[in-house]
């Protein structure tokens, strides 16, 4: 009863009873809002949430909107500050959603970060392999090197955004698009209500650590998806100036 594997599986059942209770409660309570607590979550790490393609694509479009774009790099920023050796993961996982918003998002996520370019480049000399031999120092390495990459040159920086709406252009004459439509707001209330409700298993005996990070060569697959199209044609897409409730640039 005393086995490490026993004192793993309390430990994520009671992170799933205070997400169950405490999440709803902060959404009713106070102005933090659905895609806040998605960045929260899936940037932890210590949460189970996975990093995947779907969440990169929802917090991306809803970085658009300027409230939400305040919060979700608030939440990026504070993530990576907290770089270390030992606190690494959540980190990791901030510098993953930060690439992708890069060559994604607004393009003003460019300048948001240059002031983060520092502790970037130590995440670049970060080493660890875990118990089971996987050299995560590696891994972090190379994504430290990339973003480094699309910070420091902005040549770079616009053939990679240039390079991802390449890849999106699929289907043309959409009509106008809102980066805050019905289907991401109902996505959002989805992860809102579903992931804090319902008792994953996957959650709480993830198929390996490995699952939990690995997902920066998936992020290059949800480039071809039909919403992202319409989303690089957008006519604001190409404007420098934004306002309060109005997608930003």
């Amino acid at each position: 009863m005393g086995s490490p594997f026993f004192h793993e599986l309390k430990k994520q059942a009671s992170l799933m009873l205070k997400e169950k209770v405490i999440k709803p409660a902060r959404l009713a309570l106070t102005d933090v809002t659905s895609i806040q607590l998605m960045t929260e979550d899936v940037t932890n790490g210590n949460s189970l949430l996975p990093l995947d393609t779907r969440t990169l694509k929802l917090i991306s479009r809803a970085a658009f909107e300027i409230d939400d774009y305040w919060r979700i790099t608030e939440i990026l920023h504070r993530r990576l500050l907290n770089f270390n050796r030992e606190n690494w993961r959540g980190p990791y996982k901030a510098m993953i959603l930060l690439e992708y918003l890069l060559t994604h998002g607004p393009l003003r996520i460019f300048e948001e970060f240059q002031d983060d370019k520092d502790i970037i480049k130590q995440m670049g000399s970060f080493q660890c392999v875990d118990e089971k031999g996987f050299n995560w120092g590696l891994r972090v390495n190379k994504l430290s090197e990339k973003v480094l990459k699309l910070l420091l040159n902005s040549s770079y920086f616009k053939e990679e955004r240039a390079r991802a709406r390449k890849l999106s252009i699929g289907i043309k004459g959409l009509g106008s698009f809102n980066p805050r439509s019905s289907s991401i707001d109902g996505n959002l209330k989805e992860f809102s209500t579903k992931s804090y409700e319902r008792c994953n298993s996957d959650y709480i005996y993830p198929q390996s650590e490995e699952s939990m990070f690995l997902v920066e060569d998936e992020v290059r697959e949800a480039q071809s998806r039909t919403e992202e199209n319409a989303m690089w044609e957008h006519s604001f897409f190409g404007n420098q100036h934004y306002q309060t409730k109005k997608p930003l640039l």
